[in-house]
């Protein structure tokens, strides 16, 4: 069965079980770095604020077996627990005062998502843009998040400098930072020890949460203290939206190897819409600060 047919289907069994007083919604939706994804709403008139759910992952179920009226089930009490989580009163939302409390930030590429950008607030930070997002506090939703777009800032009477100085409190506070060895890493994900090596060590930052963490370079200390630790500058890879990588900055490989590998890790291991960016940083160990590095 084929993508379409698969999403007439889903379409087709939902109206049947809601019955008429809900409307199916198919909603074609643009992810981070201009990725599409083919969602589901289950709408009544009075709704102004609905989950979505995903197909893509559920026809790659539907093509390994699972059937049909399984993933509609699934649909259903995705949608019912959502739904609860979302029961937000938007004048609640409209209210400044009661939302910069759950405002945060995350880094996406600047050139991928050029689009997205025309109608969303955000700062230029080198090749990359800081977004901001009112992340929703119900466990239920596992990290689910509204977009911050224009109006709303203009529904707040706030700028992007603003809500960057908001988010950045928030961020740092509730999602602080974490720098682990990749060795510690790799040990903890498959509880085996692993041995130290001749290799240049390797570090990863990203947050306590380890959603967006690659943000977690706006405000880290961290980074600073570890390059003191080893005497030198330190090389930073973008893995993902989630991460970062560091190394130091011993120049024993020309930054064209680091490139060169950060594009195929980006090409082969990380989902579109986590790609990063695929240039490289550097912590300037005598400015204290994260540079581009251009040439």
């Amino acid at each position: 069965m084929g993508f379409q047919k698969f999403v007439d289907s889903i379409v087709d069994l939902l109206q049947e079980r809601m019955g008429d007083a809900y409307e199916i919604r198919v909603l074609h939706v643009t992810k981070n770095n201009d990725v599409e994804q083919t969602g589901i709403a289950i709408t009544r008139q009075e709704d102004s604020i609905f989950p979505t759910i995903y197909l893509e992952g559920l026809y790659q179920e539907h093509l390994e077996g699972e059937r049909l009226g399984v993933l509609v089930e699934r649909i259903i009490n995705c949608h019912e627990e959502q739904s609860m989580a979302l029961d937000l009163d938007m004048d609640f939302f409209r209210d400044y005062s009661r939302v910069r409390d759950r405002i945060f930030y995350k880094l996406v590429s600047f050139e991928k998502n050029k689009k997205f950008l025309r109608d969303a607030p955000h700062l230029r930070w080198h090749d990359l843009a800081i977004v901001f997002y009112y992340a929703l506090e119900d466990d239920v939703m596992a990290g689910g998040s509204i977009t911050i777009k224009r109006q709303h800032m203009l529904m707040w009477k706030q700028n992007a400098e603003s809500l960057y100085r908001t988010a950045g409190h928030n961020t740092k506070r509730s999602m602080p930072e974490l720098l682990v060895s990749m060795r510690e890493l790799i040990s903890e994900m498959t509880g085996v020890a692993v041995r130290k090596s001749d290799a240049a060590p390797m570090y990863v930052l990203t947050n306590q949460e380890k959603r967006f963490g690659a943000s977690a370079m706006l405000y880290s200390e961290k980074i600073g203290r570890l390059a003191e630790r080893f005497g030198c500058d330190l090389l930073i890879l973008p893995s993902s939206v989630h991460e970062v990588l560091l190394i130091p900055d011993d120049h024993v490989r020309e930054y064209a190897f680091y490139r060169q590998m950060v594009g195929e890790v980006n090409r082969t291991q990380v989902e579109p819409e986590e790609v990063l960016s695929y240039g490289l940083y550097r912590y300037c160990r005598k400015n204290s600060e994260i540079e581009e590095i251009i040439s």
